[in-house]
């Protein structure tokens, strides 16, 4: 087991880890206890009552927080004729289609998301190998694959997250950082969470929610009474 430096076993004294907190005292416990020399990511985990194995409890898709992530995507658009302009013009870091497939199969991953136009998608379905396992693949549920690039540029560029369920029922999602004060991560906070309310699927049984905590990168984990939010 990995030895806990001296900043972290002293922030860690800081959190009741028996305590579920409001949100607003859960955010100023993230930032009082990120031990970081660097801008901290804060990130929030929900623990769902869901069966990710069967398809009608699948959890997937995105949405734009409010105040951002802190973080610029560079995005990538696979499109042909004027939807490689209209790419350029809203904002893409890469636009193109055949030249990034063949640079994606020689190990270039220079880039944070994908957007796809749906024509392209027979030829960037044989990088699905390769962007499968990283979670970089296009997907209609999330937006990245339209016909309308303007708007999915511009809403990565704003601060559109992703969030999928993992096997063991988790979900992860960045809402900020530590330098943002208290107000804008709770509303990004907010945003995320009535996102995940809303997504409970119809088939999922007994308590939904069994667990949500906020966290800063490599800080100790936070939970949050979600009656309170």
């Amino acid at each position: 087991m990995a030895k806990k430096g001296k900043k972290y076993l002293e922030a860690i004294k800081l959190v009741d880890r028996t305590k579920a907190y409001p949100i607003q005292e859960a955010i100023e416990l993230v930032r009082k206890t990120s031990t970081t020399k660097f801008d901290a990511s804060v990130e929030v985990a929900f623990r769902l009552g869901v069966d990710p194995k069967k398809a009608d409890q699948q959890i997937r898709g995105a949405v734009v927080l409010p105040n951002g992530t802190g973080k610029t995507q560079r995005v990538l658009v696979f499109a042909k004729g004027e939807k490689l302009k209209e790419a350029e013009a809203a904002g893409a870091d890469y636009v193109g289609d055949a030249e990034y497939i063949n640079k994606i199969q020689q190990g270039w991953f220079d880039f944070d998301v994908i957007v796809a136009t749906p024509d392209m998608m027979g030829e960037v379905g044989k990088l699905g190998r390769v962007l499968g396992p990283k979670g970089l693949m296009p997907n209609p549920k999330t937006g990245t694959v339209t016909f309308d690039v303007t708007k999915a540029v511009n809403e990565i560029k704003a601060g559109k997250v992703e969030y999928r369920v993992d096997k063991a029922g988790n979900v992860h999602v960045p809402i900020g950082k530590v330098s943002f004060d208290d107000a804008k991560l709770v509303e990004n906070f907010q945003t995320i969470f009535d996102t995940m309310s809303k997504a409970k699927p119809a088939a999922a049984k007994g308590t939904y929610m069994k667990n949500v905590s906020v966290t800063s990168t490599m800080g100790p984990g936070v939970k949050v009474d979600p009656s309170t939010v």
